[in-house]
This record gives C-alpha cells, sequence and structure tokens, in this order.
C-alpha cells in the first residue's frame, strides 16, 4: 500500500521550547470537537490550519477561536490543506473509516472514543496506523487525571499488593442529545460503550492490560432486560470481567438513573495490601478526589481541581511534536474492545 503525503514537515514550525509545531485539522465542530480544539490552541504545540464541519453554524462558532483555519465541509478537503493531523469529533459510526482515510494519507489521528463499534473495527484502524506508521491517539481522557495517575503508580508500583477486585461505576444523570447514539447499528451500543469504556480502558491499563477470561452481563432498556440488541441500546448495564491474573472488574453504568445528583463516577482497587479509589465530588462530572485506604484509615492522595478534559489531545499533540511515528501501545484499546464486544455477547 502506498501512501501520499500531502502535509508539510513539521521541522518548517518551530515553538518557542524548540519542538516541532504540528499542523492541525479538525473534524467535527460541535461542543466535545470544538473543546479539544481549543485546548490545544491554548497549549501553544500545534498550528491549527484547517477545521471541517458539514452544519455552517458550527464552523463559524469555531472559526471565532481560530480565525486563520480554513473552513470547508469534508474530511478530503480538510486533507488537501495540509496537514500533520487531524482531530476527529464526529458520530462514532464514522470514526474508523475516517480515521483510516487519514492514517492512509499519512497523517497522524486523535480520535473520539469509541475508535471503533467492536473489536473488529478498532483493529483495522490500529492496523492502518501500523501500515501507515502515524500516531493514533484516542480521546480516553480519564487516563490522564492526576488523581488517576496516582493510583496507577501505587498499583503498578506494587504498593497495593496483588489487586484482585476493581468495583468500577459510571451512572449519569442525563442521557446522550442526539438521536444516533439510541440507533445500535450507529453507536455500537448505549451507555456501555459510551460511558463504561472509560473505566474499563482505565482499569486495564493500571493493570497493563490483563488477558480477559471471561465476561457476564446483564443489560436493560427502560428498566427491561433487552431482548434485541439490534433494536435497542442499554441504559444501565452490569457486568463481571474476570481476568488471566485472577482479578475480577465489576462494572455498572448507566443513562438517565434517579441517582439524587448529577453522576455518580468512581473506580475502586482492593490488593492484598491495601485499595485506593477515585471518585467524583458532590455528584460532579469534572471534580475528583484519590483516596488510599489502609484498613479502616482513609489518606487523601489529591483532590485539587483541574481541567482535565483536553489533557489526552494536548499529550497527542505534545508527542506528535517529537514524533509521528506509531505508537504500538495503543494495540490495547483493541483488548478493550473485545471486552465491550464480550459485554454486549457479539
Amino acid at each position: 500500500m502506498s501512501f501520499v503525503v500531502l502535509n508539510q514537515p513539521l521541522s518548517q514550525k518551530i515553538s518557542q521550547t524548540g519542538t516541532a509545531r504540528p499542523r492541525l485539522g479538525f473534524l467535527g465542530v460541535g461542543w466535545i470537537g470544538r473543546h479539544r480544539m481549543e485546548a490545544i490552541a491554548k497549549s501553544g504545540l500545534a498550528d491549527i490550519v484547517a477545521i471541517a464541519d458539514p452544519a455552517q453554524n458550527l464552523l463559524s462558532q469555531a472559526a471565532a477561536s481560530v480565525p486563520d483555519a480554513v473552513l470547508v465541509e469534508s474530511l478530503d478537503a480538510l486533507l488537501e490543506v495540509g496537514v500533520d493531523g487531524v482531530v476527529i469529533a464526529t458520530p462514532s459510526a464514522l470514526h474508523a473509516e475516517q480515521a483510516i482515510a487519514a492514517l492512509e494519507r499519512g497523517v497522524s489521528v486523535f480520535c473520539q472514543k469509541p475508535l471503533g463499534r467492536n473489536e473488529a473495527e478498532t483493529q483495522r484502524v490500529i492496523d492502518a496506523a501500523r501500515a501507515a506508521d502515524r500516531l493514533l491517539g484516542v480521546d480516553l481522557s480519564y487516563r490522564h487525571m492526576t488523581q488517576v495517575k496516582k493510583i496507577c503508580e501505587l498499583i503498578r508500583s506494587g504498593e497495593l499488593g496483588n489487586v484482585y477486585v476493581v468495583d468500577l461505576m459510571f451512572h449519569n444523570a442525563y442521557g446522550p442529545d442526539k438521536a444516533w447514539f439510541y440507533d445500535p447499528k450507529l453507536s455500537g451500543g448505549g451507555c456501555v460503550i459510551d460511558l463504561g469504556v472509560h473505566l474499563i480502558d482505565l482499569a486495564l491499563w493500571c493493570l497493563d492490560y490483563p488477558q480477559v477470561t471471561h465476561v457476564t452481563s446483564r443489560l436493560f432498556a427502560q428498566g427491561k432486560p433487552i431482548r434485541s440488541k439490534s433494536k435497542q441500546v442499554e441504559d444501565y448495564a452490569v457486568a463481571r470481567i474476570d481476568l488471566d491474573n485472577g482479578a475480577t472488574l465489576q462494572l455498572s453504568c448507566s443513562w438517565k438513573l434517579p441517582a439524587g445528583c448529577d453522576a455518580i463516577i468512581g473506580a475502586s482497587f482492593f490488593g492484598t495490601k491495601g485499595g485506593a479509589s477515585v471518585r467524583n465530588i458532590g455528584g460532579s462530572f469534572y471534580n475528583f478526589v484519590a483516596e488510599r485506604f489502609h484498613g479502616t484509615k482513609c489518606e487523601l492522595l489529591a483532590a485539587t481541581p483541574e481541567e482535565w478534559g483536553g489533557k489526552a489531545a494536548v499529550d497527542w499533540t505534545m508527542r506528535l511534536s517529537e514524533s509521528t511515528k506509531f505508537n504500538p501501545q495503543i494495540q490495547g484499546l483493541a483488548r478493550v474492545a473485545a471486552t465491550l464486544d464480550a459485554i454486549y455477547a457479539r
């Protein structure tokens, strides 16, 4: 397979820190795409040269933040501008094909989750990135929270001993406001692929991606077990995920749960030498605390509020400024996607 690289060399523009400044394009500038664009612009690590969205009102709003960017309506037109990387924030059904199209043109990709609606789609994108030798990133932003990093350090250093149980919870009192989220063919699933993916990825990543050996789950829609996964998406799910290192993950997640607050989010790790937990504060989607447990005692690890939502995008941009080459660690996302497939029994 041959690749036509249209982007200008990174060495043509150098930042104040002496590193190369990538030329970036943004595909999809709804709320989350625009937020990631503004986070990268604020970092000063890249030049935002093109924005693509079929919705003219969204293009106009985004242009106010980066007035020098070229405005286009499609991925093809964006790639013709000449970019080093593209940030994709479009509906889930489009992610895989759009990412592959960019990679096959020699352009690195940062994509909203999920990278694919199933393991097969996810692996196709990873394979395309490997073949093109281009950097691929996915917006699994919880990894980049200071609170999560503190806990991950404890786990990987062995300070918690052998972690044998991980409790994962993500309940959202609201639900998506776009119709495609509720179409299994377009979304790939409901609250599990929308919310649960963050915590499954977080747990497997902290544990260095052990093999998943067995999965059981129950999926509900409006209080009733789902009978046809091709016609309904779940708004409540529970799952047990057994790992080859002897540990078990227990997941519960939901949309529109009457939980008495906006959200309940948490990941608790229990090991033979103690426990640790990251959880949201006061129902917030953004403020979190990390704690370590010693028997009945609780030690505060981190609780300072921070703007972590755009950190994954900024981290990818920083890595892109250093090297456009493929990072094999992205292969772990195929294991996350396979776990989702098992939860959906597909």
